[in-house]
This record gives structure tokens, C-alpha cells and sequence, in this order.
């Protein structure tokens, strides 16, 4: 019922928000004070109103090698809840094109935590520089018809595992940012202590790995509520006009209702600086807001027995730090990995994973010697500064990218 209701509402302050948007466009040119405080009020009317669907990659050329070369995606795998695609690269200058096919093969693992997987497009973007780059694309769930089935937390597993395979784990480097580092951790482990070879490195940026350690408000929230809170609070069917229609999920809109409510004035703040930009006429910060907040606002269903069994394995009984998780009848035991060298990133300033959570690894990791082990902390850096913005391109991935050269080739 809530899910209908808010469509309802969503198509009934459409029409409003896209009046306020061509107010505010057709008052772009007037420059008297009253024109400009009604456009600013009208684009940010329409700012709040809109619906804000899933942003494309939008990554078509990339520097590599010193020449600009051509990116396009490619998908590899198609399954029912995601796809493996390749931001595939090109140049016509022989000597580029064999440099490129020469690069390392990095694949990112995408969060299913909310946001669309384009949420990465700087990451992707800068690794494109000097990898050749493949991304879990992840569906929104409410667009997966439900003869297709539930998703689980251990399908999350077996899908890396899957795509692992499907690339090659002798030469391939894995990253994994924020919620996927626990599965992904867990996909590597259960191929070592199968006898599978297993990736070069694994590098896991932000995420709960241990959540007892230094808890944010997210692990607050899991350990205060039981798991039929969440079931009967968070979980709504899909209305009738979508190809989801009647699969249960924990919503997009709830989703981002819970990230602004971590930080409100931190949004409310942005939006009102937003006004007074608009007032004052054209300038680069309101593009910087807007793109920010395209991104921000644009939204995902998760299934329901992922979002579940995620809340519950991960934030509740810790089954990975604690070594009681299993994984299709199989305990998960991150000794087993010897071959794969471990990078472990945080954010100084993280508010979703706190420090401590995803250092956790190398405890859980003793299989792996020190020597191919490494931690690094981001001074002044906050969660989505570890992957996005000058943070990230300026200082983590330099060391990233070291990390990944260091290990060379097998």
C-alpha cells in the first residue's frame, strides 16, 4: 500500500515539478530581482518534485597512454538481477591498441546497497586509464519479474564467484566498495578453500567487513531493531506497473529517505545554498549540485531476502568476522586464501563504515603473509570520497593503482 501511495504522489507533483522547470527556464534571461527569486524558487521546486531515474555511465572517451581512446560498454553476462559489462577501449593508433590489450584486467564490484552502479562512474573513469575495466551492473529489482525468482546474499556470493571464473582469476585484480566487500571476501575464500585459483589482489574500500568495530548509525539502526522490524517496516510489494509488479523489496524511496536522514542538515544546507546560486544568476555550482544530486537521488529496489539476509548475516550476527557463516552449506574461511594479495581502504572521515570495519580482513586473512598485505587510511576523506572526487583520483587511486603494478603478472 505505501509503495502505491507514493506513486500516486510521485504522479500527481510530476505535472508541477515540470511547470516549475519550464518557469524557471523561460525566466533564465531576466536579470530584475523578483524574476530571479521566483526562478530560483521554481528550480527547486522542480529539483524536489522530479523523478530521478537511473544516469548512464556516460564514460565514452578516457586519456590512456597519452592518447584520448574510445570506451564502450560492453555486456558479458546478462543474468536476471545484474550483468557483467566491459568499458571496452579503443584506439586506432597501433602502438596505443597494444598498450591497452597489455593493461591489467581490474573488476569493480559494485554496492547493491541503494544507489545505481553508476554512482562509481569516477572510479570507473580513472581506472580506465591504465585497466581494462569490468563492473557488476546491478537491476533495480522492481524491474525483474518475480517468476524469476528471490535473490539472496549467497547469490551475491555466487555470481562473483561466476564472473571470477568467467574472466580469468590468474591475471584479474578485484575491487569491491563499501557492502560488497563482505560477499566478495566470501566469494574469494570459498574458491581458495575449493583448490580454485584465485584472483591476483582484492581490494576492499569502506566496508563492514567487522561492524562491531567503531558502529555509525547504520549499525546502530541493524542492532537496535530485530529482523522482523525490518521485514514488516522496510518491505513492500512492487505495484502493478512495473515487470516486478508484486515482488517484495525494500524500496528505493525508503532508501533515500534513510541517507538524508542521516545527515539532514547537511542536504538541507546544499539545497539551500542551491537557492541562493540560482538567484544569483548562472554558475558552476549549481551544475556541481545538480549532478551530485541526479546521482544522489536516483534510487534502486533491493530484493527482499538480500536486503534481509544482509541485515541480518552482516549487521546482526557479524557471521563473516565471527567465522559462522555459511555459504551454500560451505563455512566461509578467509584463511584459506594464500595467493591473493590484500589492499584494505578507509575513509578517515567514513560515516557509513567506521574505521576499523573493513581493516578487519587481515585479522580474518591470516593465510595471506604480510608482505602482500597492506592497509591505507584517506586523510580527510568521508565514504563517498573513496570513490569520487579529487580524494580519489588525487590520493587513493595512486596507491590503488600501485598496489595493482606491484603484484605484476603471473
Amino acid at each position: 500500500m505505501l509503495y502505491s501511495f507514493y506513486e500516486l504522489q510521485r504522479n500527481l507533483v510530476g505535472p508541477l515539478g515540470d511547470l516549475a522547470r519550464t518557469t524557471a527556464d523561460l525566466l533564465s534571461g531576466h536579470d530584475w530581482l523578483p524574476s530571479r527569486s521566483l526562478r530560483a524558487n521554481c528550480a527547486l521546486l522542480h529539483r524536489i518534485t522530479k523523478t530521478y531515474n537511473r544516469p548512464a555511465f556516460g564514460v565514452d572517451t578516457v586519456i590512456a597512454h597519452g592518447r584520448e581512446v574510445a570506451v564502450v560498454e560492453e555486456p558479458i553476462v546478462t543474468r536476471p538481477f545484474c550483468r557483467l559489462v566491459r568499458f571496452a577501449r579503443s584506439s586506432e593508433d597501433p602502438a596505443t591498441a597494444v598498450a591497452l590489450a597489455g593493461d591489467p584486467r581490474v573488476l569493480v564490484c559494485a554496492p547493491l546497497s541503494g544507489h545505481h552502479p553508476t554512482l562509481l562512474r569516477d572510479m570507473v573513469a580513472t581506472l580506465l586509464q591504465d585497466h581494462d575495466v569490468y563492473i557488476t551492473d546491478w537491476r533495480d529489482a522492481r524491474e525483474v519479474p518475480v517468476d524469476a525468482g528471490p535473490f539472496h546474499l549467497d547469490d551475491y556470493v555466487a555470481w562473483i564467484q561466476a564472473f571470477v571464473r568467467e574472466l580469468g582469476a590468474t591475471d584479474l585484480h578485484v575491487v569491491a566498495v563499501c557492502q560488497p566487500t563482505v560477499p566478495v571476501l566470501a566469494a574469494i575464500s570459498l574458491m581458495a578453500a575449493a583448490g580454485e585459483v584465485t584472483p591476483r589482489t582484492l581490494t576492499l574500500m569502506g566496508g563492514p567487513i567487522d561492524a562491531r568495530k567503531s558502529p555509525t548509525v547504520v549499525n546502530q539502526l541493524a542492532t537496535e531493531h530485530s529482523l522482523a522490524w525490518f521485514e514488516s517496516n522496510m518491505i513492500h510489494r512492487v505495484p502493478g506497473n512495473h515487470p516486478g509488479h508484486g515482488r517484495a523489496v525494500y524500496p528505493g524511496f525508503l532508501q533515500l529517505a534513510a541517507f538524508v536522514l542521516m545527515n539532514p542538515k547537511r542536504h538541507a544546507d546544499a539545497y539551500q545554498a542551491y537557492w541562493f546560486d540560482q538567484l544569483r544568476g548562472p554558475a558552476e555550482a549549481v551544475l556541481v549540485h545538480e549532478r551530485f544530486y541526479d546521482e544522489y537521488n536516483a534510487v534502486l529496489d533491493m530484493d527482499a531476502a538480500y536486503y534481509l539476509d544482509t541485515v541480518r548475516i552482516v549487521f546482526q550476527e557479524f557471521a563473516l568476522a565471527r567465522g559462522i557463516w555459511d555459504v551454500a552449506g560451505e563455512r566461509v574461511r578467509p584463511a584459506a586464501i594464500t595467493t591473493t594479495a590484500l589492499f584494505t581502504i578507509e575513509g578517515a572521515h567514513d560515516d557509513i563504515s567506521g574505521l576499523g570495519q573493513t581493516e578487519a580482513a587481515h585479522a580474518l586473512c591470516t593465510g595471506i603473509p604480510t608482505n602482500r598485505k597492506r592497509h591505507l587510511v584517506a586523510d580527510g576523506c568521508g565514504h563517498y570520497g573513496l570513490f569520487a572526487g579529487h580524494r580519489w583520483r588525487e590520493s587513493i587511486y595512486p596507491e590503488l593503482r600501485a598496489s595493482i603494478r606491484a603484484q605484476g603478472t603471473p
